[in-house]
């Protein structure tokens, strides 16, 4: 009873293969005549365009999509370093060192930061991009199912041309051609109509697709560089402030070296060759503290015009002092402060500014 019921479906799947391999060798039959020659060709110039737009459209996509997840993947690589290079920072970053509690705020929202800029990617033009090169593929087969419905509206076409001029027509023969055609015609222009309205919308719609792309990818990056700019002014905030701190605590270090130094000057009973001979000794030591730079001696009178000017008399020896901020000094001006001060009272709070060609380096 099963074998019974099963050779009808069994004999329509046999005339179905059989079919499908009569129009495949009907369609490479006429595929040679037409090669030969000896078939014309139904053509269409303005499709042919449209085919040869969407397969550049196609291919522009693809690489697109390709150097899109690269780029991804790139940014994803940084994360990863940028996450590493934070962590190592915080890590080996003293507690009593100043900022500590800034440093780890700075690199975990640095780690937030990057993940938001990945995600948005990921989840926006990445997506768009699938979704825009998802459309390809359907219709990349109906392009090629057009090809073939063509070559069988050719062939039949040509059958029942060559059926009309025979010398014996057979009118049956005829009329079946004829639907024959009538039906290949049909399906075929039913792809054809549909393929030609959708290609130039496809093609024209790339214009505005890569606009949507790249303007958002524009946005997402200049708000992350915006944001990730902030983050490191701070972390560069944090580090001067630590090199203040170092700086400070190197500078009290020095000072307490030189005051001891100065406390027992006042103890010790040398004589003046000796004192002297000490006085030199002291200055000698600010200046390897970069505290003094050079000594100089005033070789004309100076009177001070200003509150933050050293007057000078022929004769006065004046230590030059560093000054603390490069920018302020002006071509030609030295600031000191006079030796006869400084030995007295071993501190520089009598200094000011004075002109150089007014002194000779001692």
């Amino acid at each position: 009873m099963a074998e019974e019921q099963g050779k009808p479906g069994k004999g329509i799947n046999t005339g179905k293969l059989a079919t499908s391999m009569q129009k495949r060798l009907s369609r490479a039959q006429e595929k040679v005549l037409q090669k030969l020659g000896k078939a014309d060709e139904t053509r269409d110039t303005a499709f042919e365009e449209g085919v040869a737009n969407f397969n550049k459209q196609m291919a522009e996509g693809t690489k697109l999509q390709k150097d899109l997840r690269a780029y991804l993947a790139a940014v994803k690589t940084m994360h990863d370093a940028s996450k590493r290079l934070q962590d190592c920072l915080a890590d080996m970053y003293e507690p009593e060192w100043f900022g500590k509690e800034e440093v780890d705020t700075i690199a975990e929202e640095t780690d937030i930061l990057w993940s938001d800029y990945h995600d948005k990617l990921a989840d926006n033009s990445m997506i768009a991009m699938d979704n825009y090169l998802a459309q390809f593929p359907d219709i990349k087969a109906r392009i090629a199912k057009r090809d073939r419905k063509m070559t069988d509206y050719d062939s039949a076409r040509h059958h029942f041309g060559s059926l009309q001029k025979g010398k014996k027509q057979d009118q049956a023969k005829i009329a079946k051609a004829e639907e024959e055609l009538g039906r290949a015609q049909k399906v075929f222009e039913e792809i054809n109509v549909d393929l030609q309205d959708e290609l130039p919308q496809l093609w024209n719609s790339r214009v505005g697709f890569y606009v949507n792309t790249f303007q958002s990818m524009a946005g997402y990056q200049q708000r992350f560089h915006k944001d990730m700019g902030k983050l490191n002014q701070d972390l560069n905030d944090v580090m001067t402030k630590l090199d203040e701190q170092r700086l400070a605590k190197f500078t009290e270090e020095e000072n307490s070296s030189t005051l001891v130094f100065f406390n027992i000057l006042p103890t010790m009973d040398l004589g003046c060759c000796g004192q002297y001979i000490l006085n030199q000794v002291a200055i000698s030591l600010c200046v390897m503290s970069k505290k003094i730079i050079i000594q100089v001696k005033a070789m004309h009178d100076y009177a001070a015009t200003d509150g933050d000017e050293l007057e000078m008399k022929a004769g006065d020896v004046v230590l030059v002092l560093a000054w603390e901020n490069p920018d302020e000094q002006d071509d030609g001006w030295l600031m000191g402060v006079k030796e006869s001060h400084w030995l007295e009272n071993k501190d520089l709070l009598a200094k000011g500014v004075f002109p150089e060609n007014f002194t000779q380096k001692l």
